[in-house]
């Protein structure tokens, strides 16, 4: 039987060892060259605003540039199918919204898998929406809201077909028995734009668009979907207070980057991002655009919280009938 010398086996661990060091060393040295910071969508909007607000602090903090990159395009699918593809060494991270657990169930085939392809590496902020009429309509209240739509025909508006607008009203027509009228739009302020007009009745809104609106009284405020109210709406009830018991929806806002990325690497960039979110001046910048700051979690929290909203909202669209519809 041959016998290994000392020697021998001290040969062949060290190339594993020297691996394991050069690992070490370079999740301890990240970033060491510029990370480039993906966002889904056109310039100017929250999100990608958002992602220049973190990726100034993160350059700051870490000393290397984290330099936006708009990719819009099919909803979000260009943006995170190139990410998913990326080399997964924390060099290309991304914004990303709550599609991208609508997504699993919306299309009938993804070139990615949200829960095998991505880790979520901060949790950012929730974003609050606001169930807005014409205020031509006859209601002041939800409970107003529902007893008209089971006398007359409503519509509401949407960002598309499966945006958050879109299943949070659904949400709300299941769990109250009424049927609603959707009518989606290329985009937010179209749909908000319409509304104003008259040619809709109602919709649920991301807050940061349809504060100015509600303020110039142009549209009316009936309740808001999360089960706190919001600063910025104080005498507006939360829908689970005011007739619809158990509603609880907020869309929300996540960093993200390929999920075999070295945990280590995640881990530090969940650690600085929580920080940055508890920043006095990011937290009023948030407050601003609509969003309730979050900044807390582990990346084993955040991937526990990814997998049961794949579930939770796949039941939402399943619902309402739009599973593999896109």
């Amino acid at each position: 039987m041959m016998t290994l010398s000392r020697r021998t086996l001290l040969a062949g661990a060290l190339p594993a060892l020297a691996s394991t060091v050069a690992r070490a060393q370079d999740a301890g040295d990240y970033p060491s060259h510029q990370v480039t910071f993906i966002v889904p969508f056109a310039p100017s909007g929250g999100t990608d605003i958002l992602a220049r607000l973190l990726g100034e602090k993160l350059q700051e903090r870490l000393g290397q540039p984290f330099v936006v990159e708009n990719r819009p395009g099919s909803g979000t699918l260009i943006a995170t199918n190139f990410v998913a593809k990326s080399p997964p060494d924390g060099y290309t991270i991304m914004m990303a919204v709550s599609s991208l657990a609508i997504d699993v169930t919306l299309y009938k085939k993804l070139p990615y898998d949200p829960a095998k392809d991505f880790a979520l590496v901060a949790l950012i902020a929730s974003v609050p929406f606001v169930l807005v009429v014409n205020p031509s309509l006859p209601v002041h209240n939800v409970e107003d809201l529902i007893k008209l739509a089971k006398q007359r025909h409503l519509s509401f508006g949407s960002g598309g077909i499966g945006a958050f607008h879109h299943l949070a009203a659904a949400l709300f027509a299941t769990m109250t028995g009424i049927k609603l009228t959707h009518v989606p739009y290329r985009g937010t302020m179209p749909a908000l734009n319409d509304l104003v007009g008259g040619y809709i009745q109602l919709m649920f809104s991301d807050l940061g668009p349809a504060l100015p609106l509600i303020s110039a009284g142009k549209l009316r405020a009936l309740a808001v979907t999360t089960q706190q109210r919001f600063a910025a709406l104080p005498d507006v009830p939360p829908l689970a207070d005011v007739g619809v018991p158990g509603y609880n929806a907020a869309a929300w806002q996540g960093v993200i980057a390929p999920a075999k990325t070295p945990k280590d690497i995640l881990i530090k960039l969940n650690s600085e991002l929580n920080d940055i979110v508890a920043m006095d001046d990011v937290h009023a910048r948030l407050t601003d655009l609509g969003m309730d700051p979050v900044g807390k979690g582990s990346i084993d929290d955040l991937q526990r919280f990814l997998q049961s909203e794949i579930v939770r909202w796949g039941k939402v669209v399943q619902a309402a009938g739009i599973a593999g519809t896109e």
